[in-house]
């Protein structure tokens, strides 16, 4: 007779056997999928039923011989993992264009504040040779404040008024379309050029607005330096750096007549004038066209540094419109496209630096009575000689006459005939006219051109 085994073990062996197949067969994993048995209920099945009977009535029972359970085939599938390195693998591409578009732009940033730097650094080693800077100027000022108008300083009246000697007419330096401009001296010794818009109104306004908005923004060494600005009573005030010898037009048609001008620094004069106009109308954005350039609007320091000044009239290429801008300009010097249709360009300035360059050629004014009733510009009248090598020499201003390389004379005179031509498209840009003047101004003097002795006496003794 057999030995029933321990019951202990039995129900031991009785459960846990079961329970291995039925974790081994169950469906709920999540990678691995069983095939059933084809055959109704399986021998396994059949076995937990009868321990499970069996430790019910808490009786030893032996299990009924079975067949072995046929084989169990588990399937596994691998689209998890499949689909968590597509996962990681986005992330990570994401992650690498979003590093390089960020260090793109930090490079792109890291450009333009080079090019910013670069450019400040030109434009105050240039102010820095001719004794301008800015700042240091207004840390001197007695009163100053910050305006609504940004760069600009606010400098209040009092101090305006002890610095020109409540306006004294012996601070006189000039006078213009809408006041005077006063020479200025502030608390340390500090000199300065203060012009007077009197009268008010929406014309004097509108220049007022617009030259503090277009000199505030632009540095260039050949245009005058805006250093603050006043209202008070109805009278505006600017205040700019002061320029020790001038208007142009105060040195060819004042009591000295040009004789302090040689032909090396009127040519000198020229190339600081086309420098700045070149400014406004290449390196501005968008290009600025001065509108009324003359030789009472060049103003020259102490060393005959030309500087474009008085930006009332001026307008933005972008903003020109025929129907509300009026006709504004000083006789001689408007073009005549823009006084006879009002078409305003850039070539409308290089009209007038014609007119300009024809005055220091000459010496005369660029209009000039000649009866009561009668007026002759000098364009009409040197025109016809100016193009005839053989009377040229003869209406060349006597202060410099024969003085001069005769083939400099020449390339001069033809530079200014295109200038003046009464068609916009005949006439250059300013930028050829600037390459055109560099080689006839000396090396000393911000040209290229190398001369062993100063052609003439003027020259020598000059400041430059």
């Amino acid at each position: 007779m057999r030995r029933a085994p321990p019951p202990f073990l039995f129900r031991c062996s009785s459960v846990l056997g079961p329970l291995l197949l039925l974790l081994a067969c169950s469906p709920s994993s999540a990678n691995a999928r069983a095939v059933p048995s084809s055959a109704g209920d399986s021998p396994v099945a059949e076995h937990i039923r009868v321990a499970a009977a069996a430790g019910a009535n808490g009786t030893a029972a032996v299990a009924p011989a079975v067949p072995a359970p046929p084989p169990v085939v588990i399937i596994v599938e691998r689209h998890h993992h499949f689909h968590h390195e597509l996962v990681i693998a986005s992330v990570l591409a994401s992650v690498a264009i979003v590093a390089i578009i960020l260090s793109t732009f930090y490079a792109w940033v890291l450009w333009r504040r080079s090019r910013r730097l670069a450019d400040g650094k030109a434009y105050r080693s240039s102010d820095t040779a001719r004794g301008i800077m800015l700042v240091p100027i207004l840390s001197k000022f007695s009163s100053l404040k910050t305006s609504r108008k940004g760069l600009v300083a606010m400098i209040e009246y009092p101090a305006l008024e002890a610095a020109t000697g409540k306006f004294s007419e012996s601070n006189v330096l000039g006078v213009g379309g809408f006041g005077c401009v006063y020479k200025a001296v502030f608390d340390g010794g500090v000199t300065a050029a203060v012009k007077r818009l009197e009268g008010g109104g929406p014309e004097c306004e509108k220049e007022f607005e617009n030259e503090l908005d277009l000199l505030g923004r632009i540095r260039h060494p050949n245009i005058v330096s805006l250093l603050g600005f006043c209202v008070h009573e109805g009278n505006h005030y600017i205040v700019y750096e002061l320029m020790e010898k001038g208007s142009l037009d105060t040195q060819l048609h004042g009591p000295s007549h040009g004789s302090a001008l040689s032909w090396h620094i009127r040519m000198k004069i020229a190339l600081d004038m086309a420098r700045g106009l070149e400014y406004l109308h290449e390196h501005c954005s968008p290009p600025v066209i001065h509108r009324d350039l003359k030789s009472s609007n060049i103003l020259l320091d102490s060393d005959f540094n030309a500087k474009i000044s008085d930006f009332g009239l001026a307008v933005t290429s972008g903003s020109i419109d025929k129907g509300s801008m009026n006709l504004s300009g000083t006789l001689g010097y408007v073009a005549p496209e823009y006084l006879l249709d009002g078409k305003l360009t850039e070539k409308s300035d290089v009209y007038a630096f014609g007119v300009v360059l024809l005055e220091l050629l000459m010496g005369r004014k660029p209009v000039e009575k000649m009866s009561q009733t009668q007026c002759q510009s000098i364009v009409t009248w040197a025109m016809p000689q100016l193009t005839d090598r053989s009377k040229l020499p003869n209406i060349v201003d006597p202060v410099i006459r024969d003085t001069m390389d005769p083939k400099h004379l020449y390339q001069v005179a033809a530079v200014a005939v295109l200038c003046v031509q009464p068609e916009p498209s005949y006439r250059p840009l300013i930028t050829d006219v600037l390459h055109s003047l560099v080689p006839l101004v000396p090396v000393e003097l911000g040209g290229t051109l190398r001369v062993a002795e100063p052609p003439s006496p003027n020259l020598k003794h000059s400041p430059c």
